[in-house]
């Protein structure tokens, strides 16, 4: 048996319907599934089909109709019979792993850009540091030295006044 499952709504993409429908077909063991988002009259909507026998469709029917993904607007839920073929559901999953790694490489692509920038700042701010810091040293440093001449004379002065050899 093969039907299509047509969701339509204010907010039917980008709330997870798809892996929600994906995953109950899978838990009933259906072999041939697909599903994907389209736009039907400018509204959102989502076409599932599913290949199964009766049982399976049932309780899937039952599924779609109490249940929805958090954040979903469903305006209607329709069924027809589908005649055409259905690819085999690990064709869905691979479609939906393309889809993610379409979304996340520009996404990883502007995080290695910002690391970069990031990198660059670092090492920039090091440099200043470092350079703040090695002025503050050679400024201790010479007033040390002022302050140990300073005590060595007077030290000097004191020993020559009291007889004693430094």
């Amino acid at each position: 048996m093969k039907l299509k499952f047509i969701f339509k709504g204010k907010k039917v993409h980008d709330v997870g319907y798809r892996v929600l429908l994906l995953n109950k077909a899978m838990s009933l063991g259906v072999d041939n599934f697909n599903t994907f988002n389209t736009f039907t009259d400018g509204i959102q909507t989502v076409i599932a089909i599913i290949e199964a026998g009766a049982e399976s469709i049932e309780e899937f029917k039952g599924f779609v109709n109490t249940t929805m993904p958090e954040g979903a607007e469903l305006d209607e839920i329709s069924f027809d019979e589908y005649k055409n073929a259905i690819p085999p559901i690990e064709r869905c999953m691979q479609a939906f792993q393309m889809e993610h790694w379409g979304k996340g490489i520009p996404i990883f692509v502007k995080m290695l850009e910002k690391q970069d920038q990031i990198i660059i700042t670092i090492k920039e701010e090091g440099d200043k540091t470092r350079g703040a810091i090695s002025d503050h040293m050679s400024q201790d440093v010479a007033e040390l030295r002022d302050e140990i001449s300073h005590i060595k004379t007077t030290m000097a002065k004191i020993a020559s006044k009291v007889g004693v050899t430094v």
